[in-house]
């Protein structure tokens, strides 16, 4: 299992020693998941967060339509999880499932409350992410308030980078709330504007 991505993601808000590291690491399960493959899905108890190594995942909601609403992508280097049903261990309500072929660690919630009883600062890493984590999501709240669907679109771009020329159009108009059809349109238009 490769943990250096893991490990640096980690390092970018606390220092761990290397007896801390190997603790750590020890607790780690490394999972491969084929494109279109569920990791969880609406109604499941999540038991771990993942911590996407290769590939990407998505979490979304399907409404009674069977319209598919994207929450986030992870590429390499996010963490992605049903949150509620992490700390609550209550059914999800997000489905998680592979954009492509992927390699995963998993943390499991209880794991993670022993490796807070012995290395007290990791609660400190992932207070920071939760805390991050609600400011992207209220700033994306507002936006898909107040803003038009070329500027979700655009901070679409911004905010994935990498995925933005692999992920099929179908995903990205789920993800700013349009529909595929007016995701193409619009993107025609605009590069017919250039």
């Amino acid at each position: 299992m490769n943990t250096a991505l893991l490990l640096k993601n980690i390092a970018t808000h606390i220092s761990l020693s290397h007896e801390e590291e190997a603790y750590f690491i020890s607790f780690l399960q490394y999972r491969k998941i084929k494109k279109k493959q569920f990791l969880y899905q609406e109604g499941d108890v999540n038991k771990f967060q993942a911590f996407v190594v290769e590939g990407c995942l998505r979490s979304y909601s399907v409404d009674r339509n069977g319209f598919e609403h994207i929450l986030q992508f992870a590429p390499p280097g996010w963490w992605i999880g049903d949150m509620r049903s992490i700390i609550a261990q209550e059914p999800g309500i997000l489905y998680i499932d592979a954009v492509d072929d992927s390699g995963i660690i998993l943390l499991l919630k209880t794991d993670l409350e022993k490796i807070y009883t012995t290395i007290p600062k990791f609660e400190r890493f992932f207070r920071i992410l939760a805390e991050n984590a609600l400011a992207a999501y209220q700033h994306r709240l507002i936006g898909n308030l107040s803003l038009s669907a070329k500027e979700r679109y655009e901070n679409f771009c911004r905010l994935y980078p990498s995925l933005i020329q692999c992920l099929p159009q179908k995903q990205v108009a789920a993800y700013i709330g349009v529909t595929p059809e007016f995701l193409s349109k619009m993107l025609n238009r605009s590069a017919s504007e250039r």
